[in-house]
């Protein structure tokens, strides 16, 4: 299978990496500047640095850049995109992108099927990419009206490559889960570290602030995009957390212990519950 990756950051080139490590495919980048495609070349990550013209042998083509970017390179080079090709992409949002790409891809005869490998790490580039990024991790799969023989293709490569669990759904679940679980803690590292008193943490810090503050290392443009285009399953968790914060706070202020006492078992309930 020729596999096309457009975008060669972390993602794009784990993605390059593993499928050289795990399959016999081979494999086009496809990036805006030239340092990272050749520095995936020289490392063997990719067989050949290609162009929109590469578009017309490609079975699979997988976009790994910002939401907007994806939609923007198909639009530009749909024309170039052979005849019942797969197309997919590697973003955080969902609802915005499947009805878009599956109206480009009705108009240029390709098939899209939305993905998202959840898989990262606090830096960028293709300098932390890794091949071994994805095993165990979750593949999440959001066929967007395609046919299942196109849903298998990335069903088949995400087992090649060691992903530990598949999960299909459709946009709308995906953007509330992952408002929850991606969104809001990032967003909630970011106004944790902006307390006054971060600055000081050396020697008082251990675990715990290693824990909330992790991913406040945050790619501004890219988690801004996200944000903004899950605008409303963002707000809804972003309330609920402030709800049972003030709710804490509300039961310090007043001194209330078996109301404080009962916020946080009910809180440890939660994760036991779920065998965490």
């Amino acid at each position: 299978m020729n596999v096309v990756i457009v975008g060669m950051g972390i993602i794009g080139g784990s993605f390059a990496k593993a499928i050289k490590k795990y399959t016999n495919h081979t494999v086009i980048g496809i990036n805006r500047s030239e340092a990272p495609l050749n520095e995936a070349l020289a490392v063997g990550a990719i067989d050949k640095i290609g162009t929109e013209l590469d578009l017309e042998n490609a079975d699979l083509i997988i976009l790994c850049t910002f939401p907007n970017a994806a939609i923007n390179f198909i639009k530009e080079n749909a024309v170039y995109i052979k005849k019942h090709c797969v197309v997919t992409d590697a973003a955080g949002i969902k609802s915005k992108i499947c009805p878009t790409m599956v109206k480009l891809a009705r108009e240029n005869n390709f098939i899209f099927v939305g993905s998202h490998p959840m898989a990262g790490k606090e830096k960028n580039g293709f300098g932390v990419s890794d091949a071994d990024l994805f095993l165990g991790a979750s593949y999440i799969i959001v066929p967007c009206e395609a046919p299942r023989y196109a849903v298998n293709v990335l069903y088949h490569l995400a087992l090649q490559l060691g992903f530990g669990g598949i999960r299909i759904t459709t946009p709308e679940e995906h953007d509330k889960m992952i408002a929850f679980t991606s969104q809001l803690p990032h967003a909630l590292a970011c106004a944790y570290v902006l307390s006054p008193s971060c600055p000081n943490h050396n020697g008082f810090s251990a675990g715990s602030y290693r824990d909330v503050s992790r991913v406040a290392n945050i790619n501004a443009q890219l988690w801004s995009e996200l944000f903004l285009e899950n605008k409303e399953p963002l707000l809804d968790e972003l309330g609920t957390l402030i709800e049972n914060l003030t709710q804490i706070k509300n039961s310090i202020e007043l001194n209330d212990e078996d109301k404080l006492r009962n916020i946080l078992k009910r809180g440890k309930a939660v994760k036991e519950a779920l065998g965490e």
